[in-house]
């Protein structure tokens, strides 16, 4: 009896090794069989005997991976993660007022400032929604899903100023997608990352093979342009220049995705030198202020001693560091795969209604002449769609995360470029829009190529420090002022 009781019990031990092999994870505990029905309850899902729980079920590619998680999803938890997962949503309220302001007949300002307003949560949102998919779905899917969706808001308010014939804020605000985040992000980083450290450090391969494909991206531009206002050559025919070209620049943008995610992942993947943070000066006391004014007149003589300055012991350097050392655990998703699908498409729907309204409003904040339509797509459109990577990239800077600073500025720039503008170009060929080409205004391509420059001349070594920030943030005050 005792014989059979111990071989009924190895071969469940070999069954749930077996088990955990086909998965290539832990075993789960009783808790985590007890979670998982809860889970299953809340979904609408059948109860299934724990004895089956355990067998291994091929997942469909959009139900992602198996994920652990430190507790159920409840549906207090997921509209409290959904609401409140950023102070910034507070300005959610924003959006229905600005709907019903439309229908109201109100002023075109008022309209176009309240929705502008509204869309800035919305873009935060769908964010989080794309990241919290990804994590679900894994690096090869995720990375192609935050590839596609890194740029909603942009795609979402270029066509529907493309539709409304408003060609001009189509450009400007491509243009000024592209500056906002290759000078007021990438500068802000630099900047205030590199305020308590000398220098900072960021993947020197993957720097100079964006600055390659940025370089690529400005001729692009400016080959089809100078072809437009140098040459005596029909609408046709710039159109027909302007298609073939972002066609091959999509294959590009293609095969660089291929490359990052595929064959080069390694690369992207490598961790960049870290730099101590600078400890923070601390006032002398008032008593060592007394005694160096009363010892003024011998300064000379002890002008060879070193002086030292009691400072406090390194419990503070130590905190950071482990706070920093917690951020590098793996992320779990916060969201159900469902609710995250569902919020990305209940804000990318409330982003086009919002967008639409704002874009008619646009008319009434220019018609005074205060204010430019250049300024208007080059300055405040990009605000919309970028605030909340703006945070998040300012946000790693500080914390010597420079890869991802970077890979949040260069690369929504990199998207822009080689995705987002030949991706409405073609769009414009299919919608019967002639004036959508790739010639930009002279100054919108010559402020870019400086842009360019400048950004490439200064990633190139790939490190940083606060003064390069504040060169790229002033070479966006510039502009800002000129537009």
């Amino acid at each position: 009896m005792t014989s059979a009781t111990s071989t009924s019990k190895a071969r469940e031990a070999d069954s749930e090794e077996t088990a955990v092999e086909r998965r290539g994870t832990r075993p789960r505990s009783n808790e985590e069989k007890a979670r998982r029905r809860f889970v299953g309850k809340f979904f609408n899902k059948k109860d299934k005997p724990a004895e089956e729980d355990d067998k291994p079920k091929k997942r469909p590619w959009y139900k992602g991976k198996e994920l652990y998680h430190s507790e159920p999803f409840t549906f207090r938890n997921q509209i409290s993660r959904t609401i409140f997962s950023s102070w910034v949503n507070i300005l959610l309220i924003a959006a229905p007022v600005g709907i019903a302001l439309n229908y109201a007949g109100v002023d075109g300002k008022v309209v176009f400032t309240v929705n502008f307003i509204a869309i800035i949560p919305l873009a935060g949102m769908l964010s989080f929604a794309t990241e919290e998919i990804a994590l679900h779905l894994g690096e090869s899917l995720g990375g192609l899903l935050n590839a596609s969706f890194g740029n909603a808001v942009e795609l979402i308010v270029a066509v529907i100023a493309l539709a409304k014939d408003e060609v001009v804020v189509v450009q400007t605000s491509l243009i000024g997608s592209i500056l906002s985040n290759l000078l007021l992000v990438m500068g802000m980083c630099f900047f205030f990352g590199g305020l308590r450290r000398s220098e900072q450090f960021f993947n020197k391969t993957v720097a100079q093979t964006a600055a390659s494909l940025l370089a690529l991206a400005v001729g692009s531009v400016i080959i089809p342009t100078c072809f437009d206002q140098f040459s005596n050559t029909p609408t046709s025919s710039v159109a027909a220049l302007s298609r073939g070209t972002a066609v091959i620049l999509l294959v590009v943008y293609a095969g660089y995705l291929y490359f990052q995610l595929h064959t080069h992942v390694d690369m992207f993947n490598e961790e960049s030198q870290k730099v101590p943070m600078k400890p923070r000066k601390h006032a002398l006391p008032q008593g060592a202020i007394s005694k160096g004014l009363a010892k003024a007149g011998g300064i000379g003589a002890g002008a060879g001693r070193p002086h030292v300055i009691d400072r406090p012991p390194n419990d503070e350097l130590i905190k950071t560091t482990a706070y920093e050392e917690a951020d590098e655990e793996p992320e779990e998703p916060t969201l159900h795969i469902a609710v995250a699908w569902a919020t990305l498409a209940g804000a990318t729907a409330i982003i086009g209604l919002c967008a639409e309204f704002m874009v008619d409003g646009i008319g009434s904040i220019t018609e005074s002449g205060t204010v430019s339509v250049e300024f208007v797509g080059l300055i405040l459109l990009p605000i919309v769609g970028n605030a909340a990577e703006h945070a998040t990239a300012v946000t790693v800077a500080c914390k010597d995360k420079m890869d991802l600073a970077i890979g949040v500025a260069v690369g929504s720039s990199m998207q822009v470029s080689l995705f987002l503008i030949p991706l409405l170009v073609v769009i414009g060929w299919i919608m019967g829009k002639g004036d959508m080409t790739l010639s930009f205004d002279g100054f919108q391509v010559a402020v870019l190529f400086v842009a360019v420059l400048l950004v490439n001349y200064l990633i190139g070594d790939g490190k940083s420090h606060w003064l390069e920030g504040m060169l790229l943030q002033c070479l966006y005050l510039i502009i800002a002022v000129c537009a």
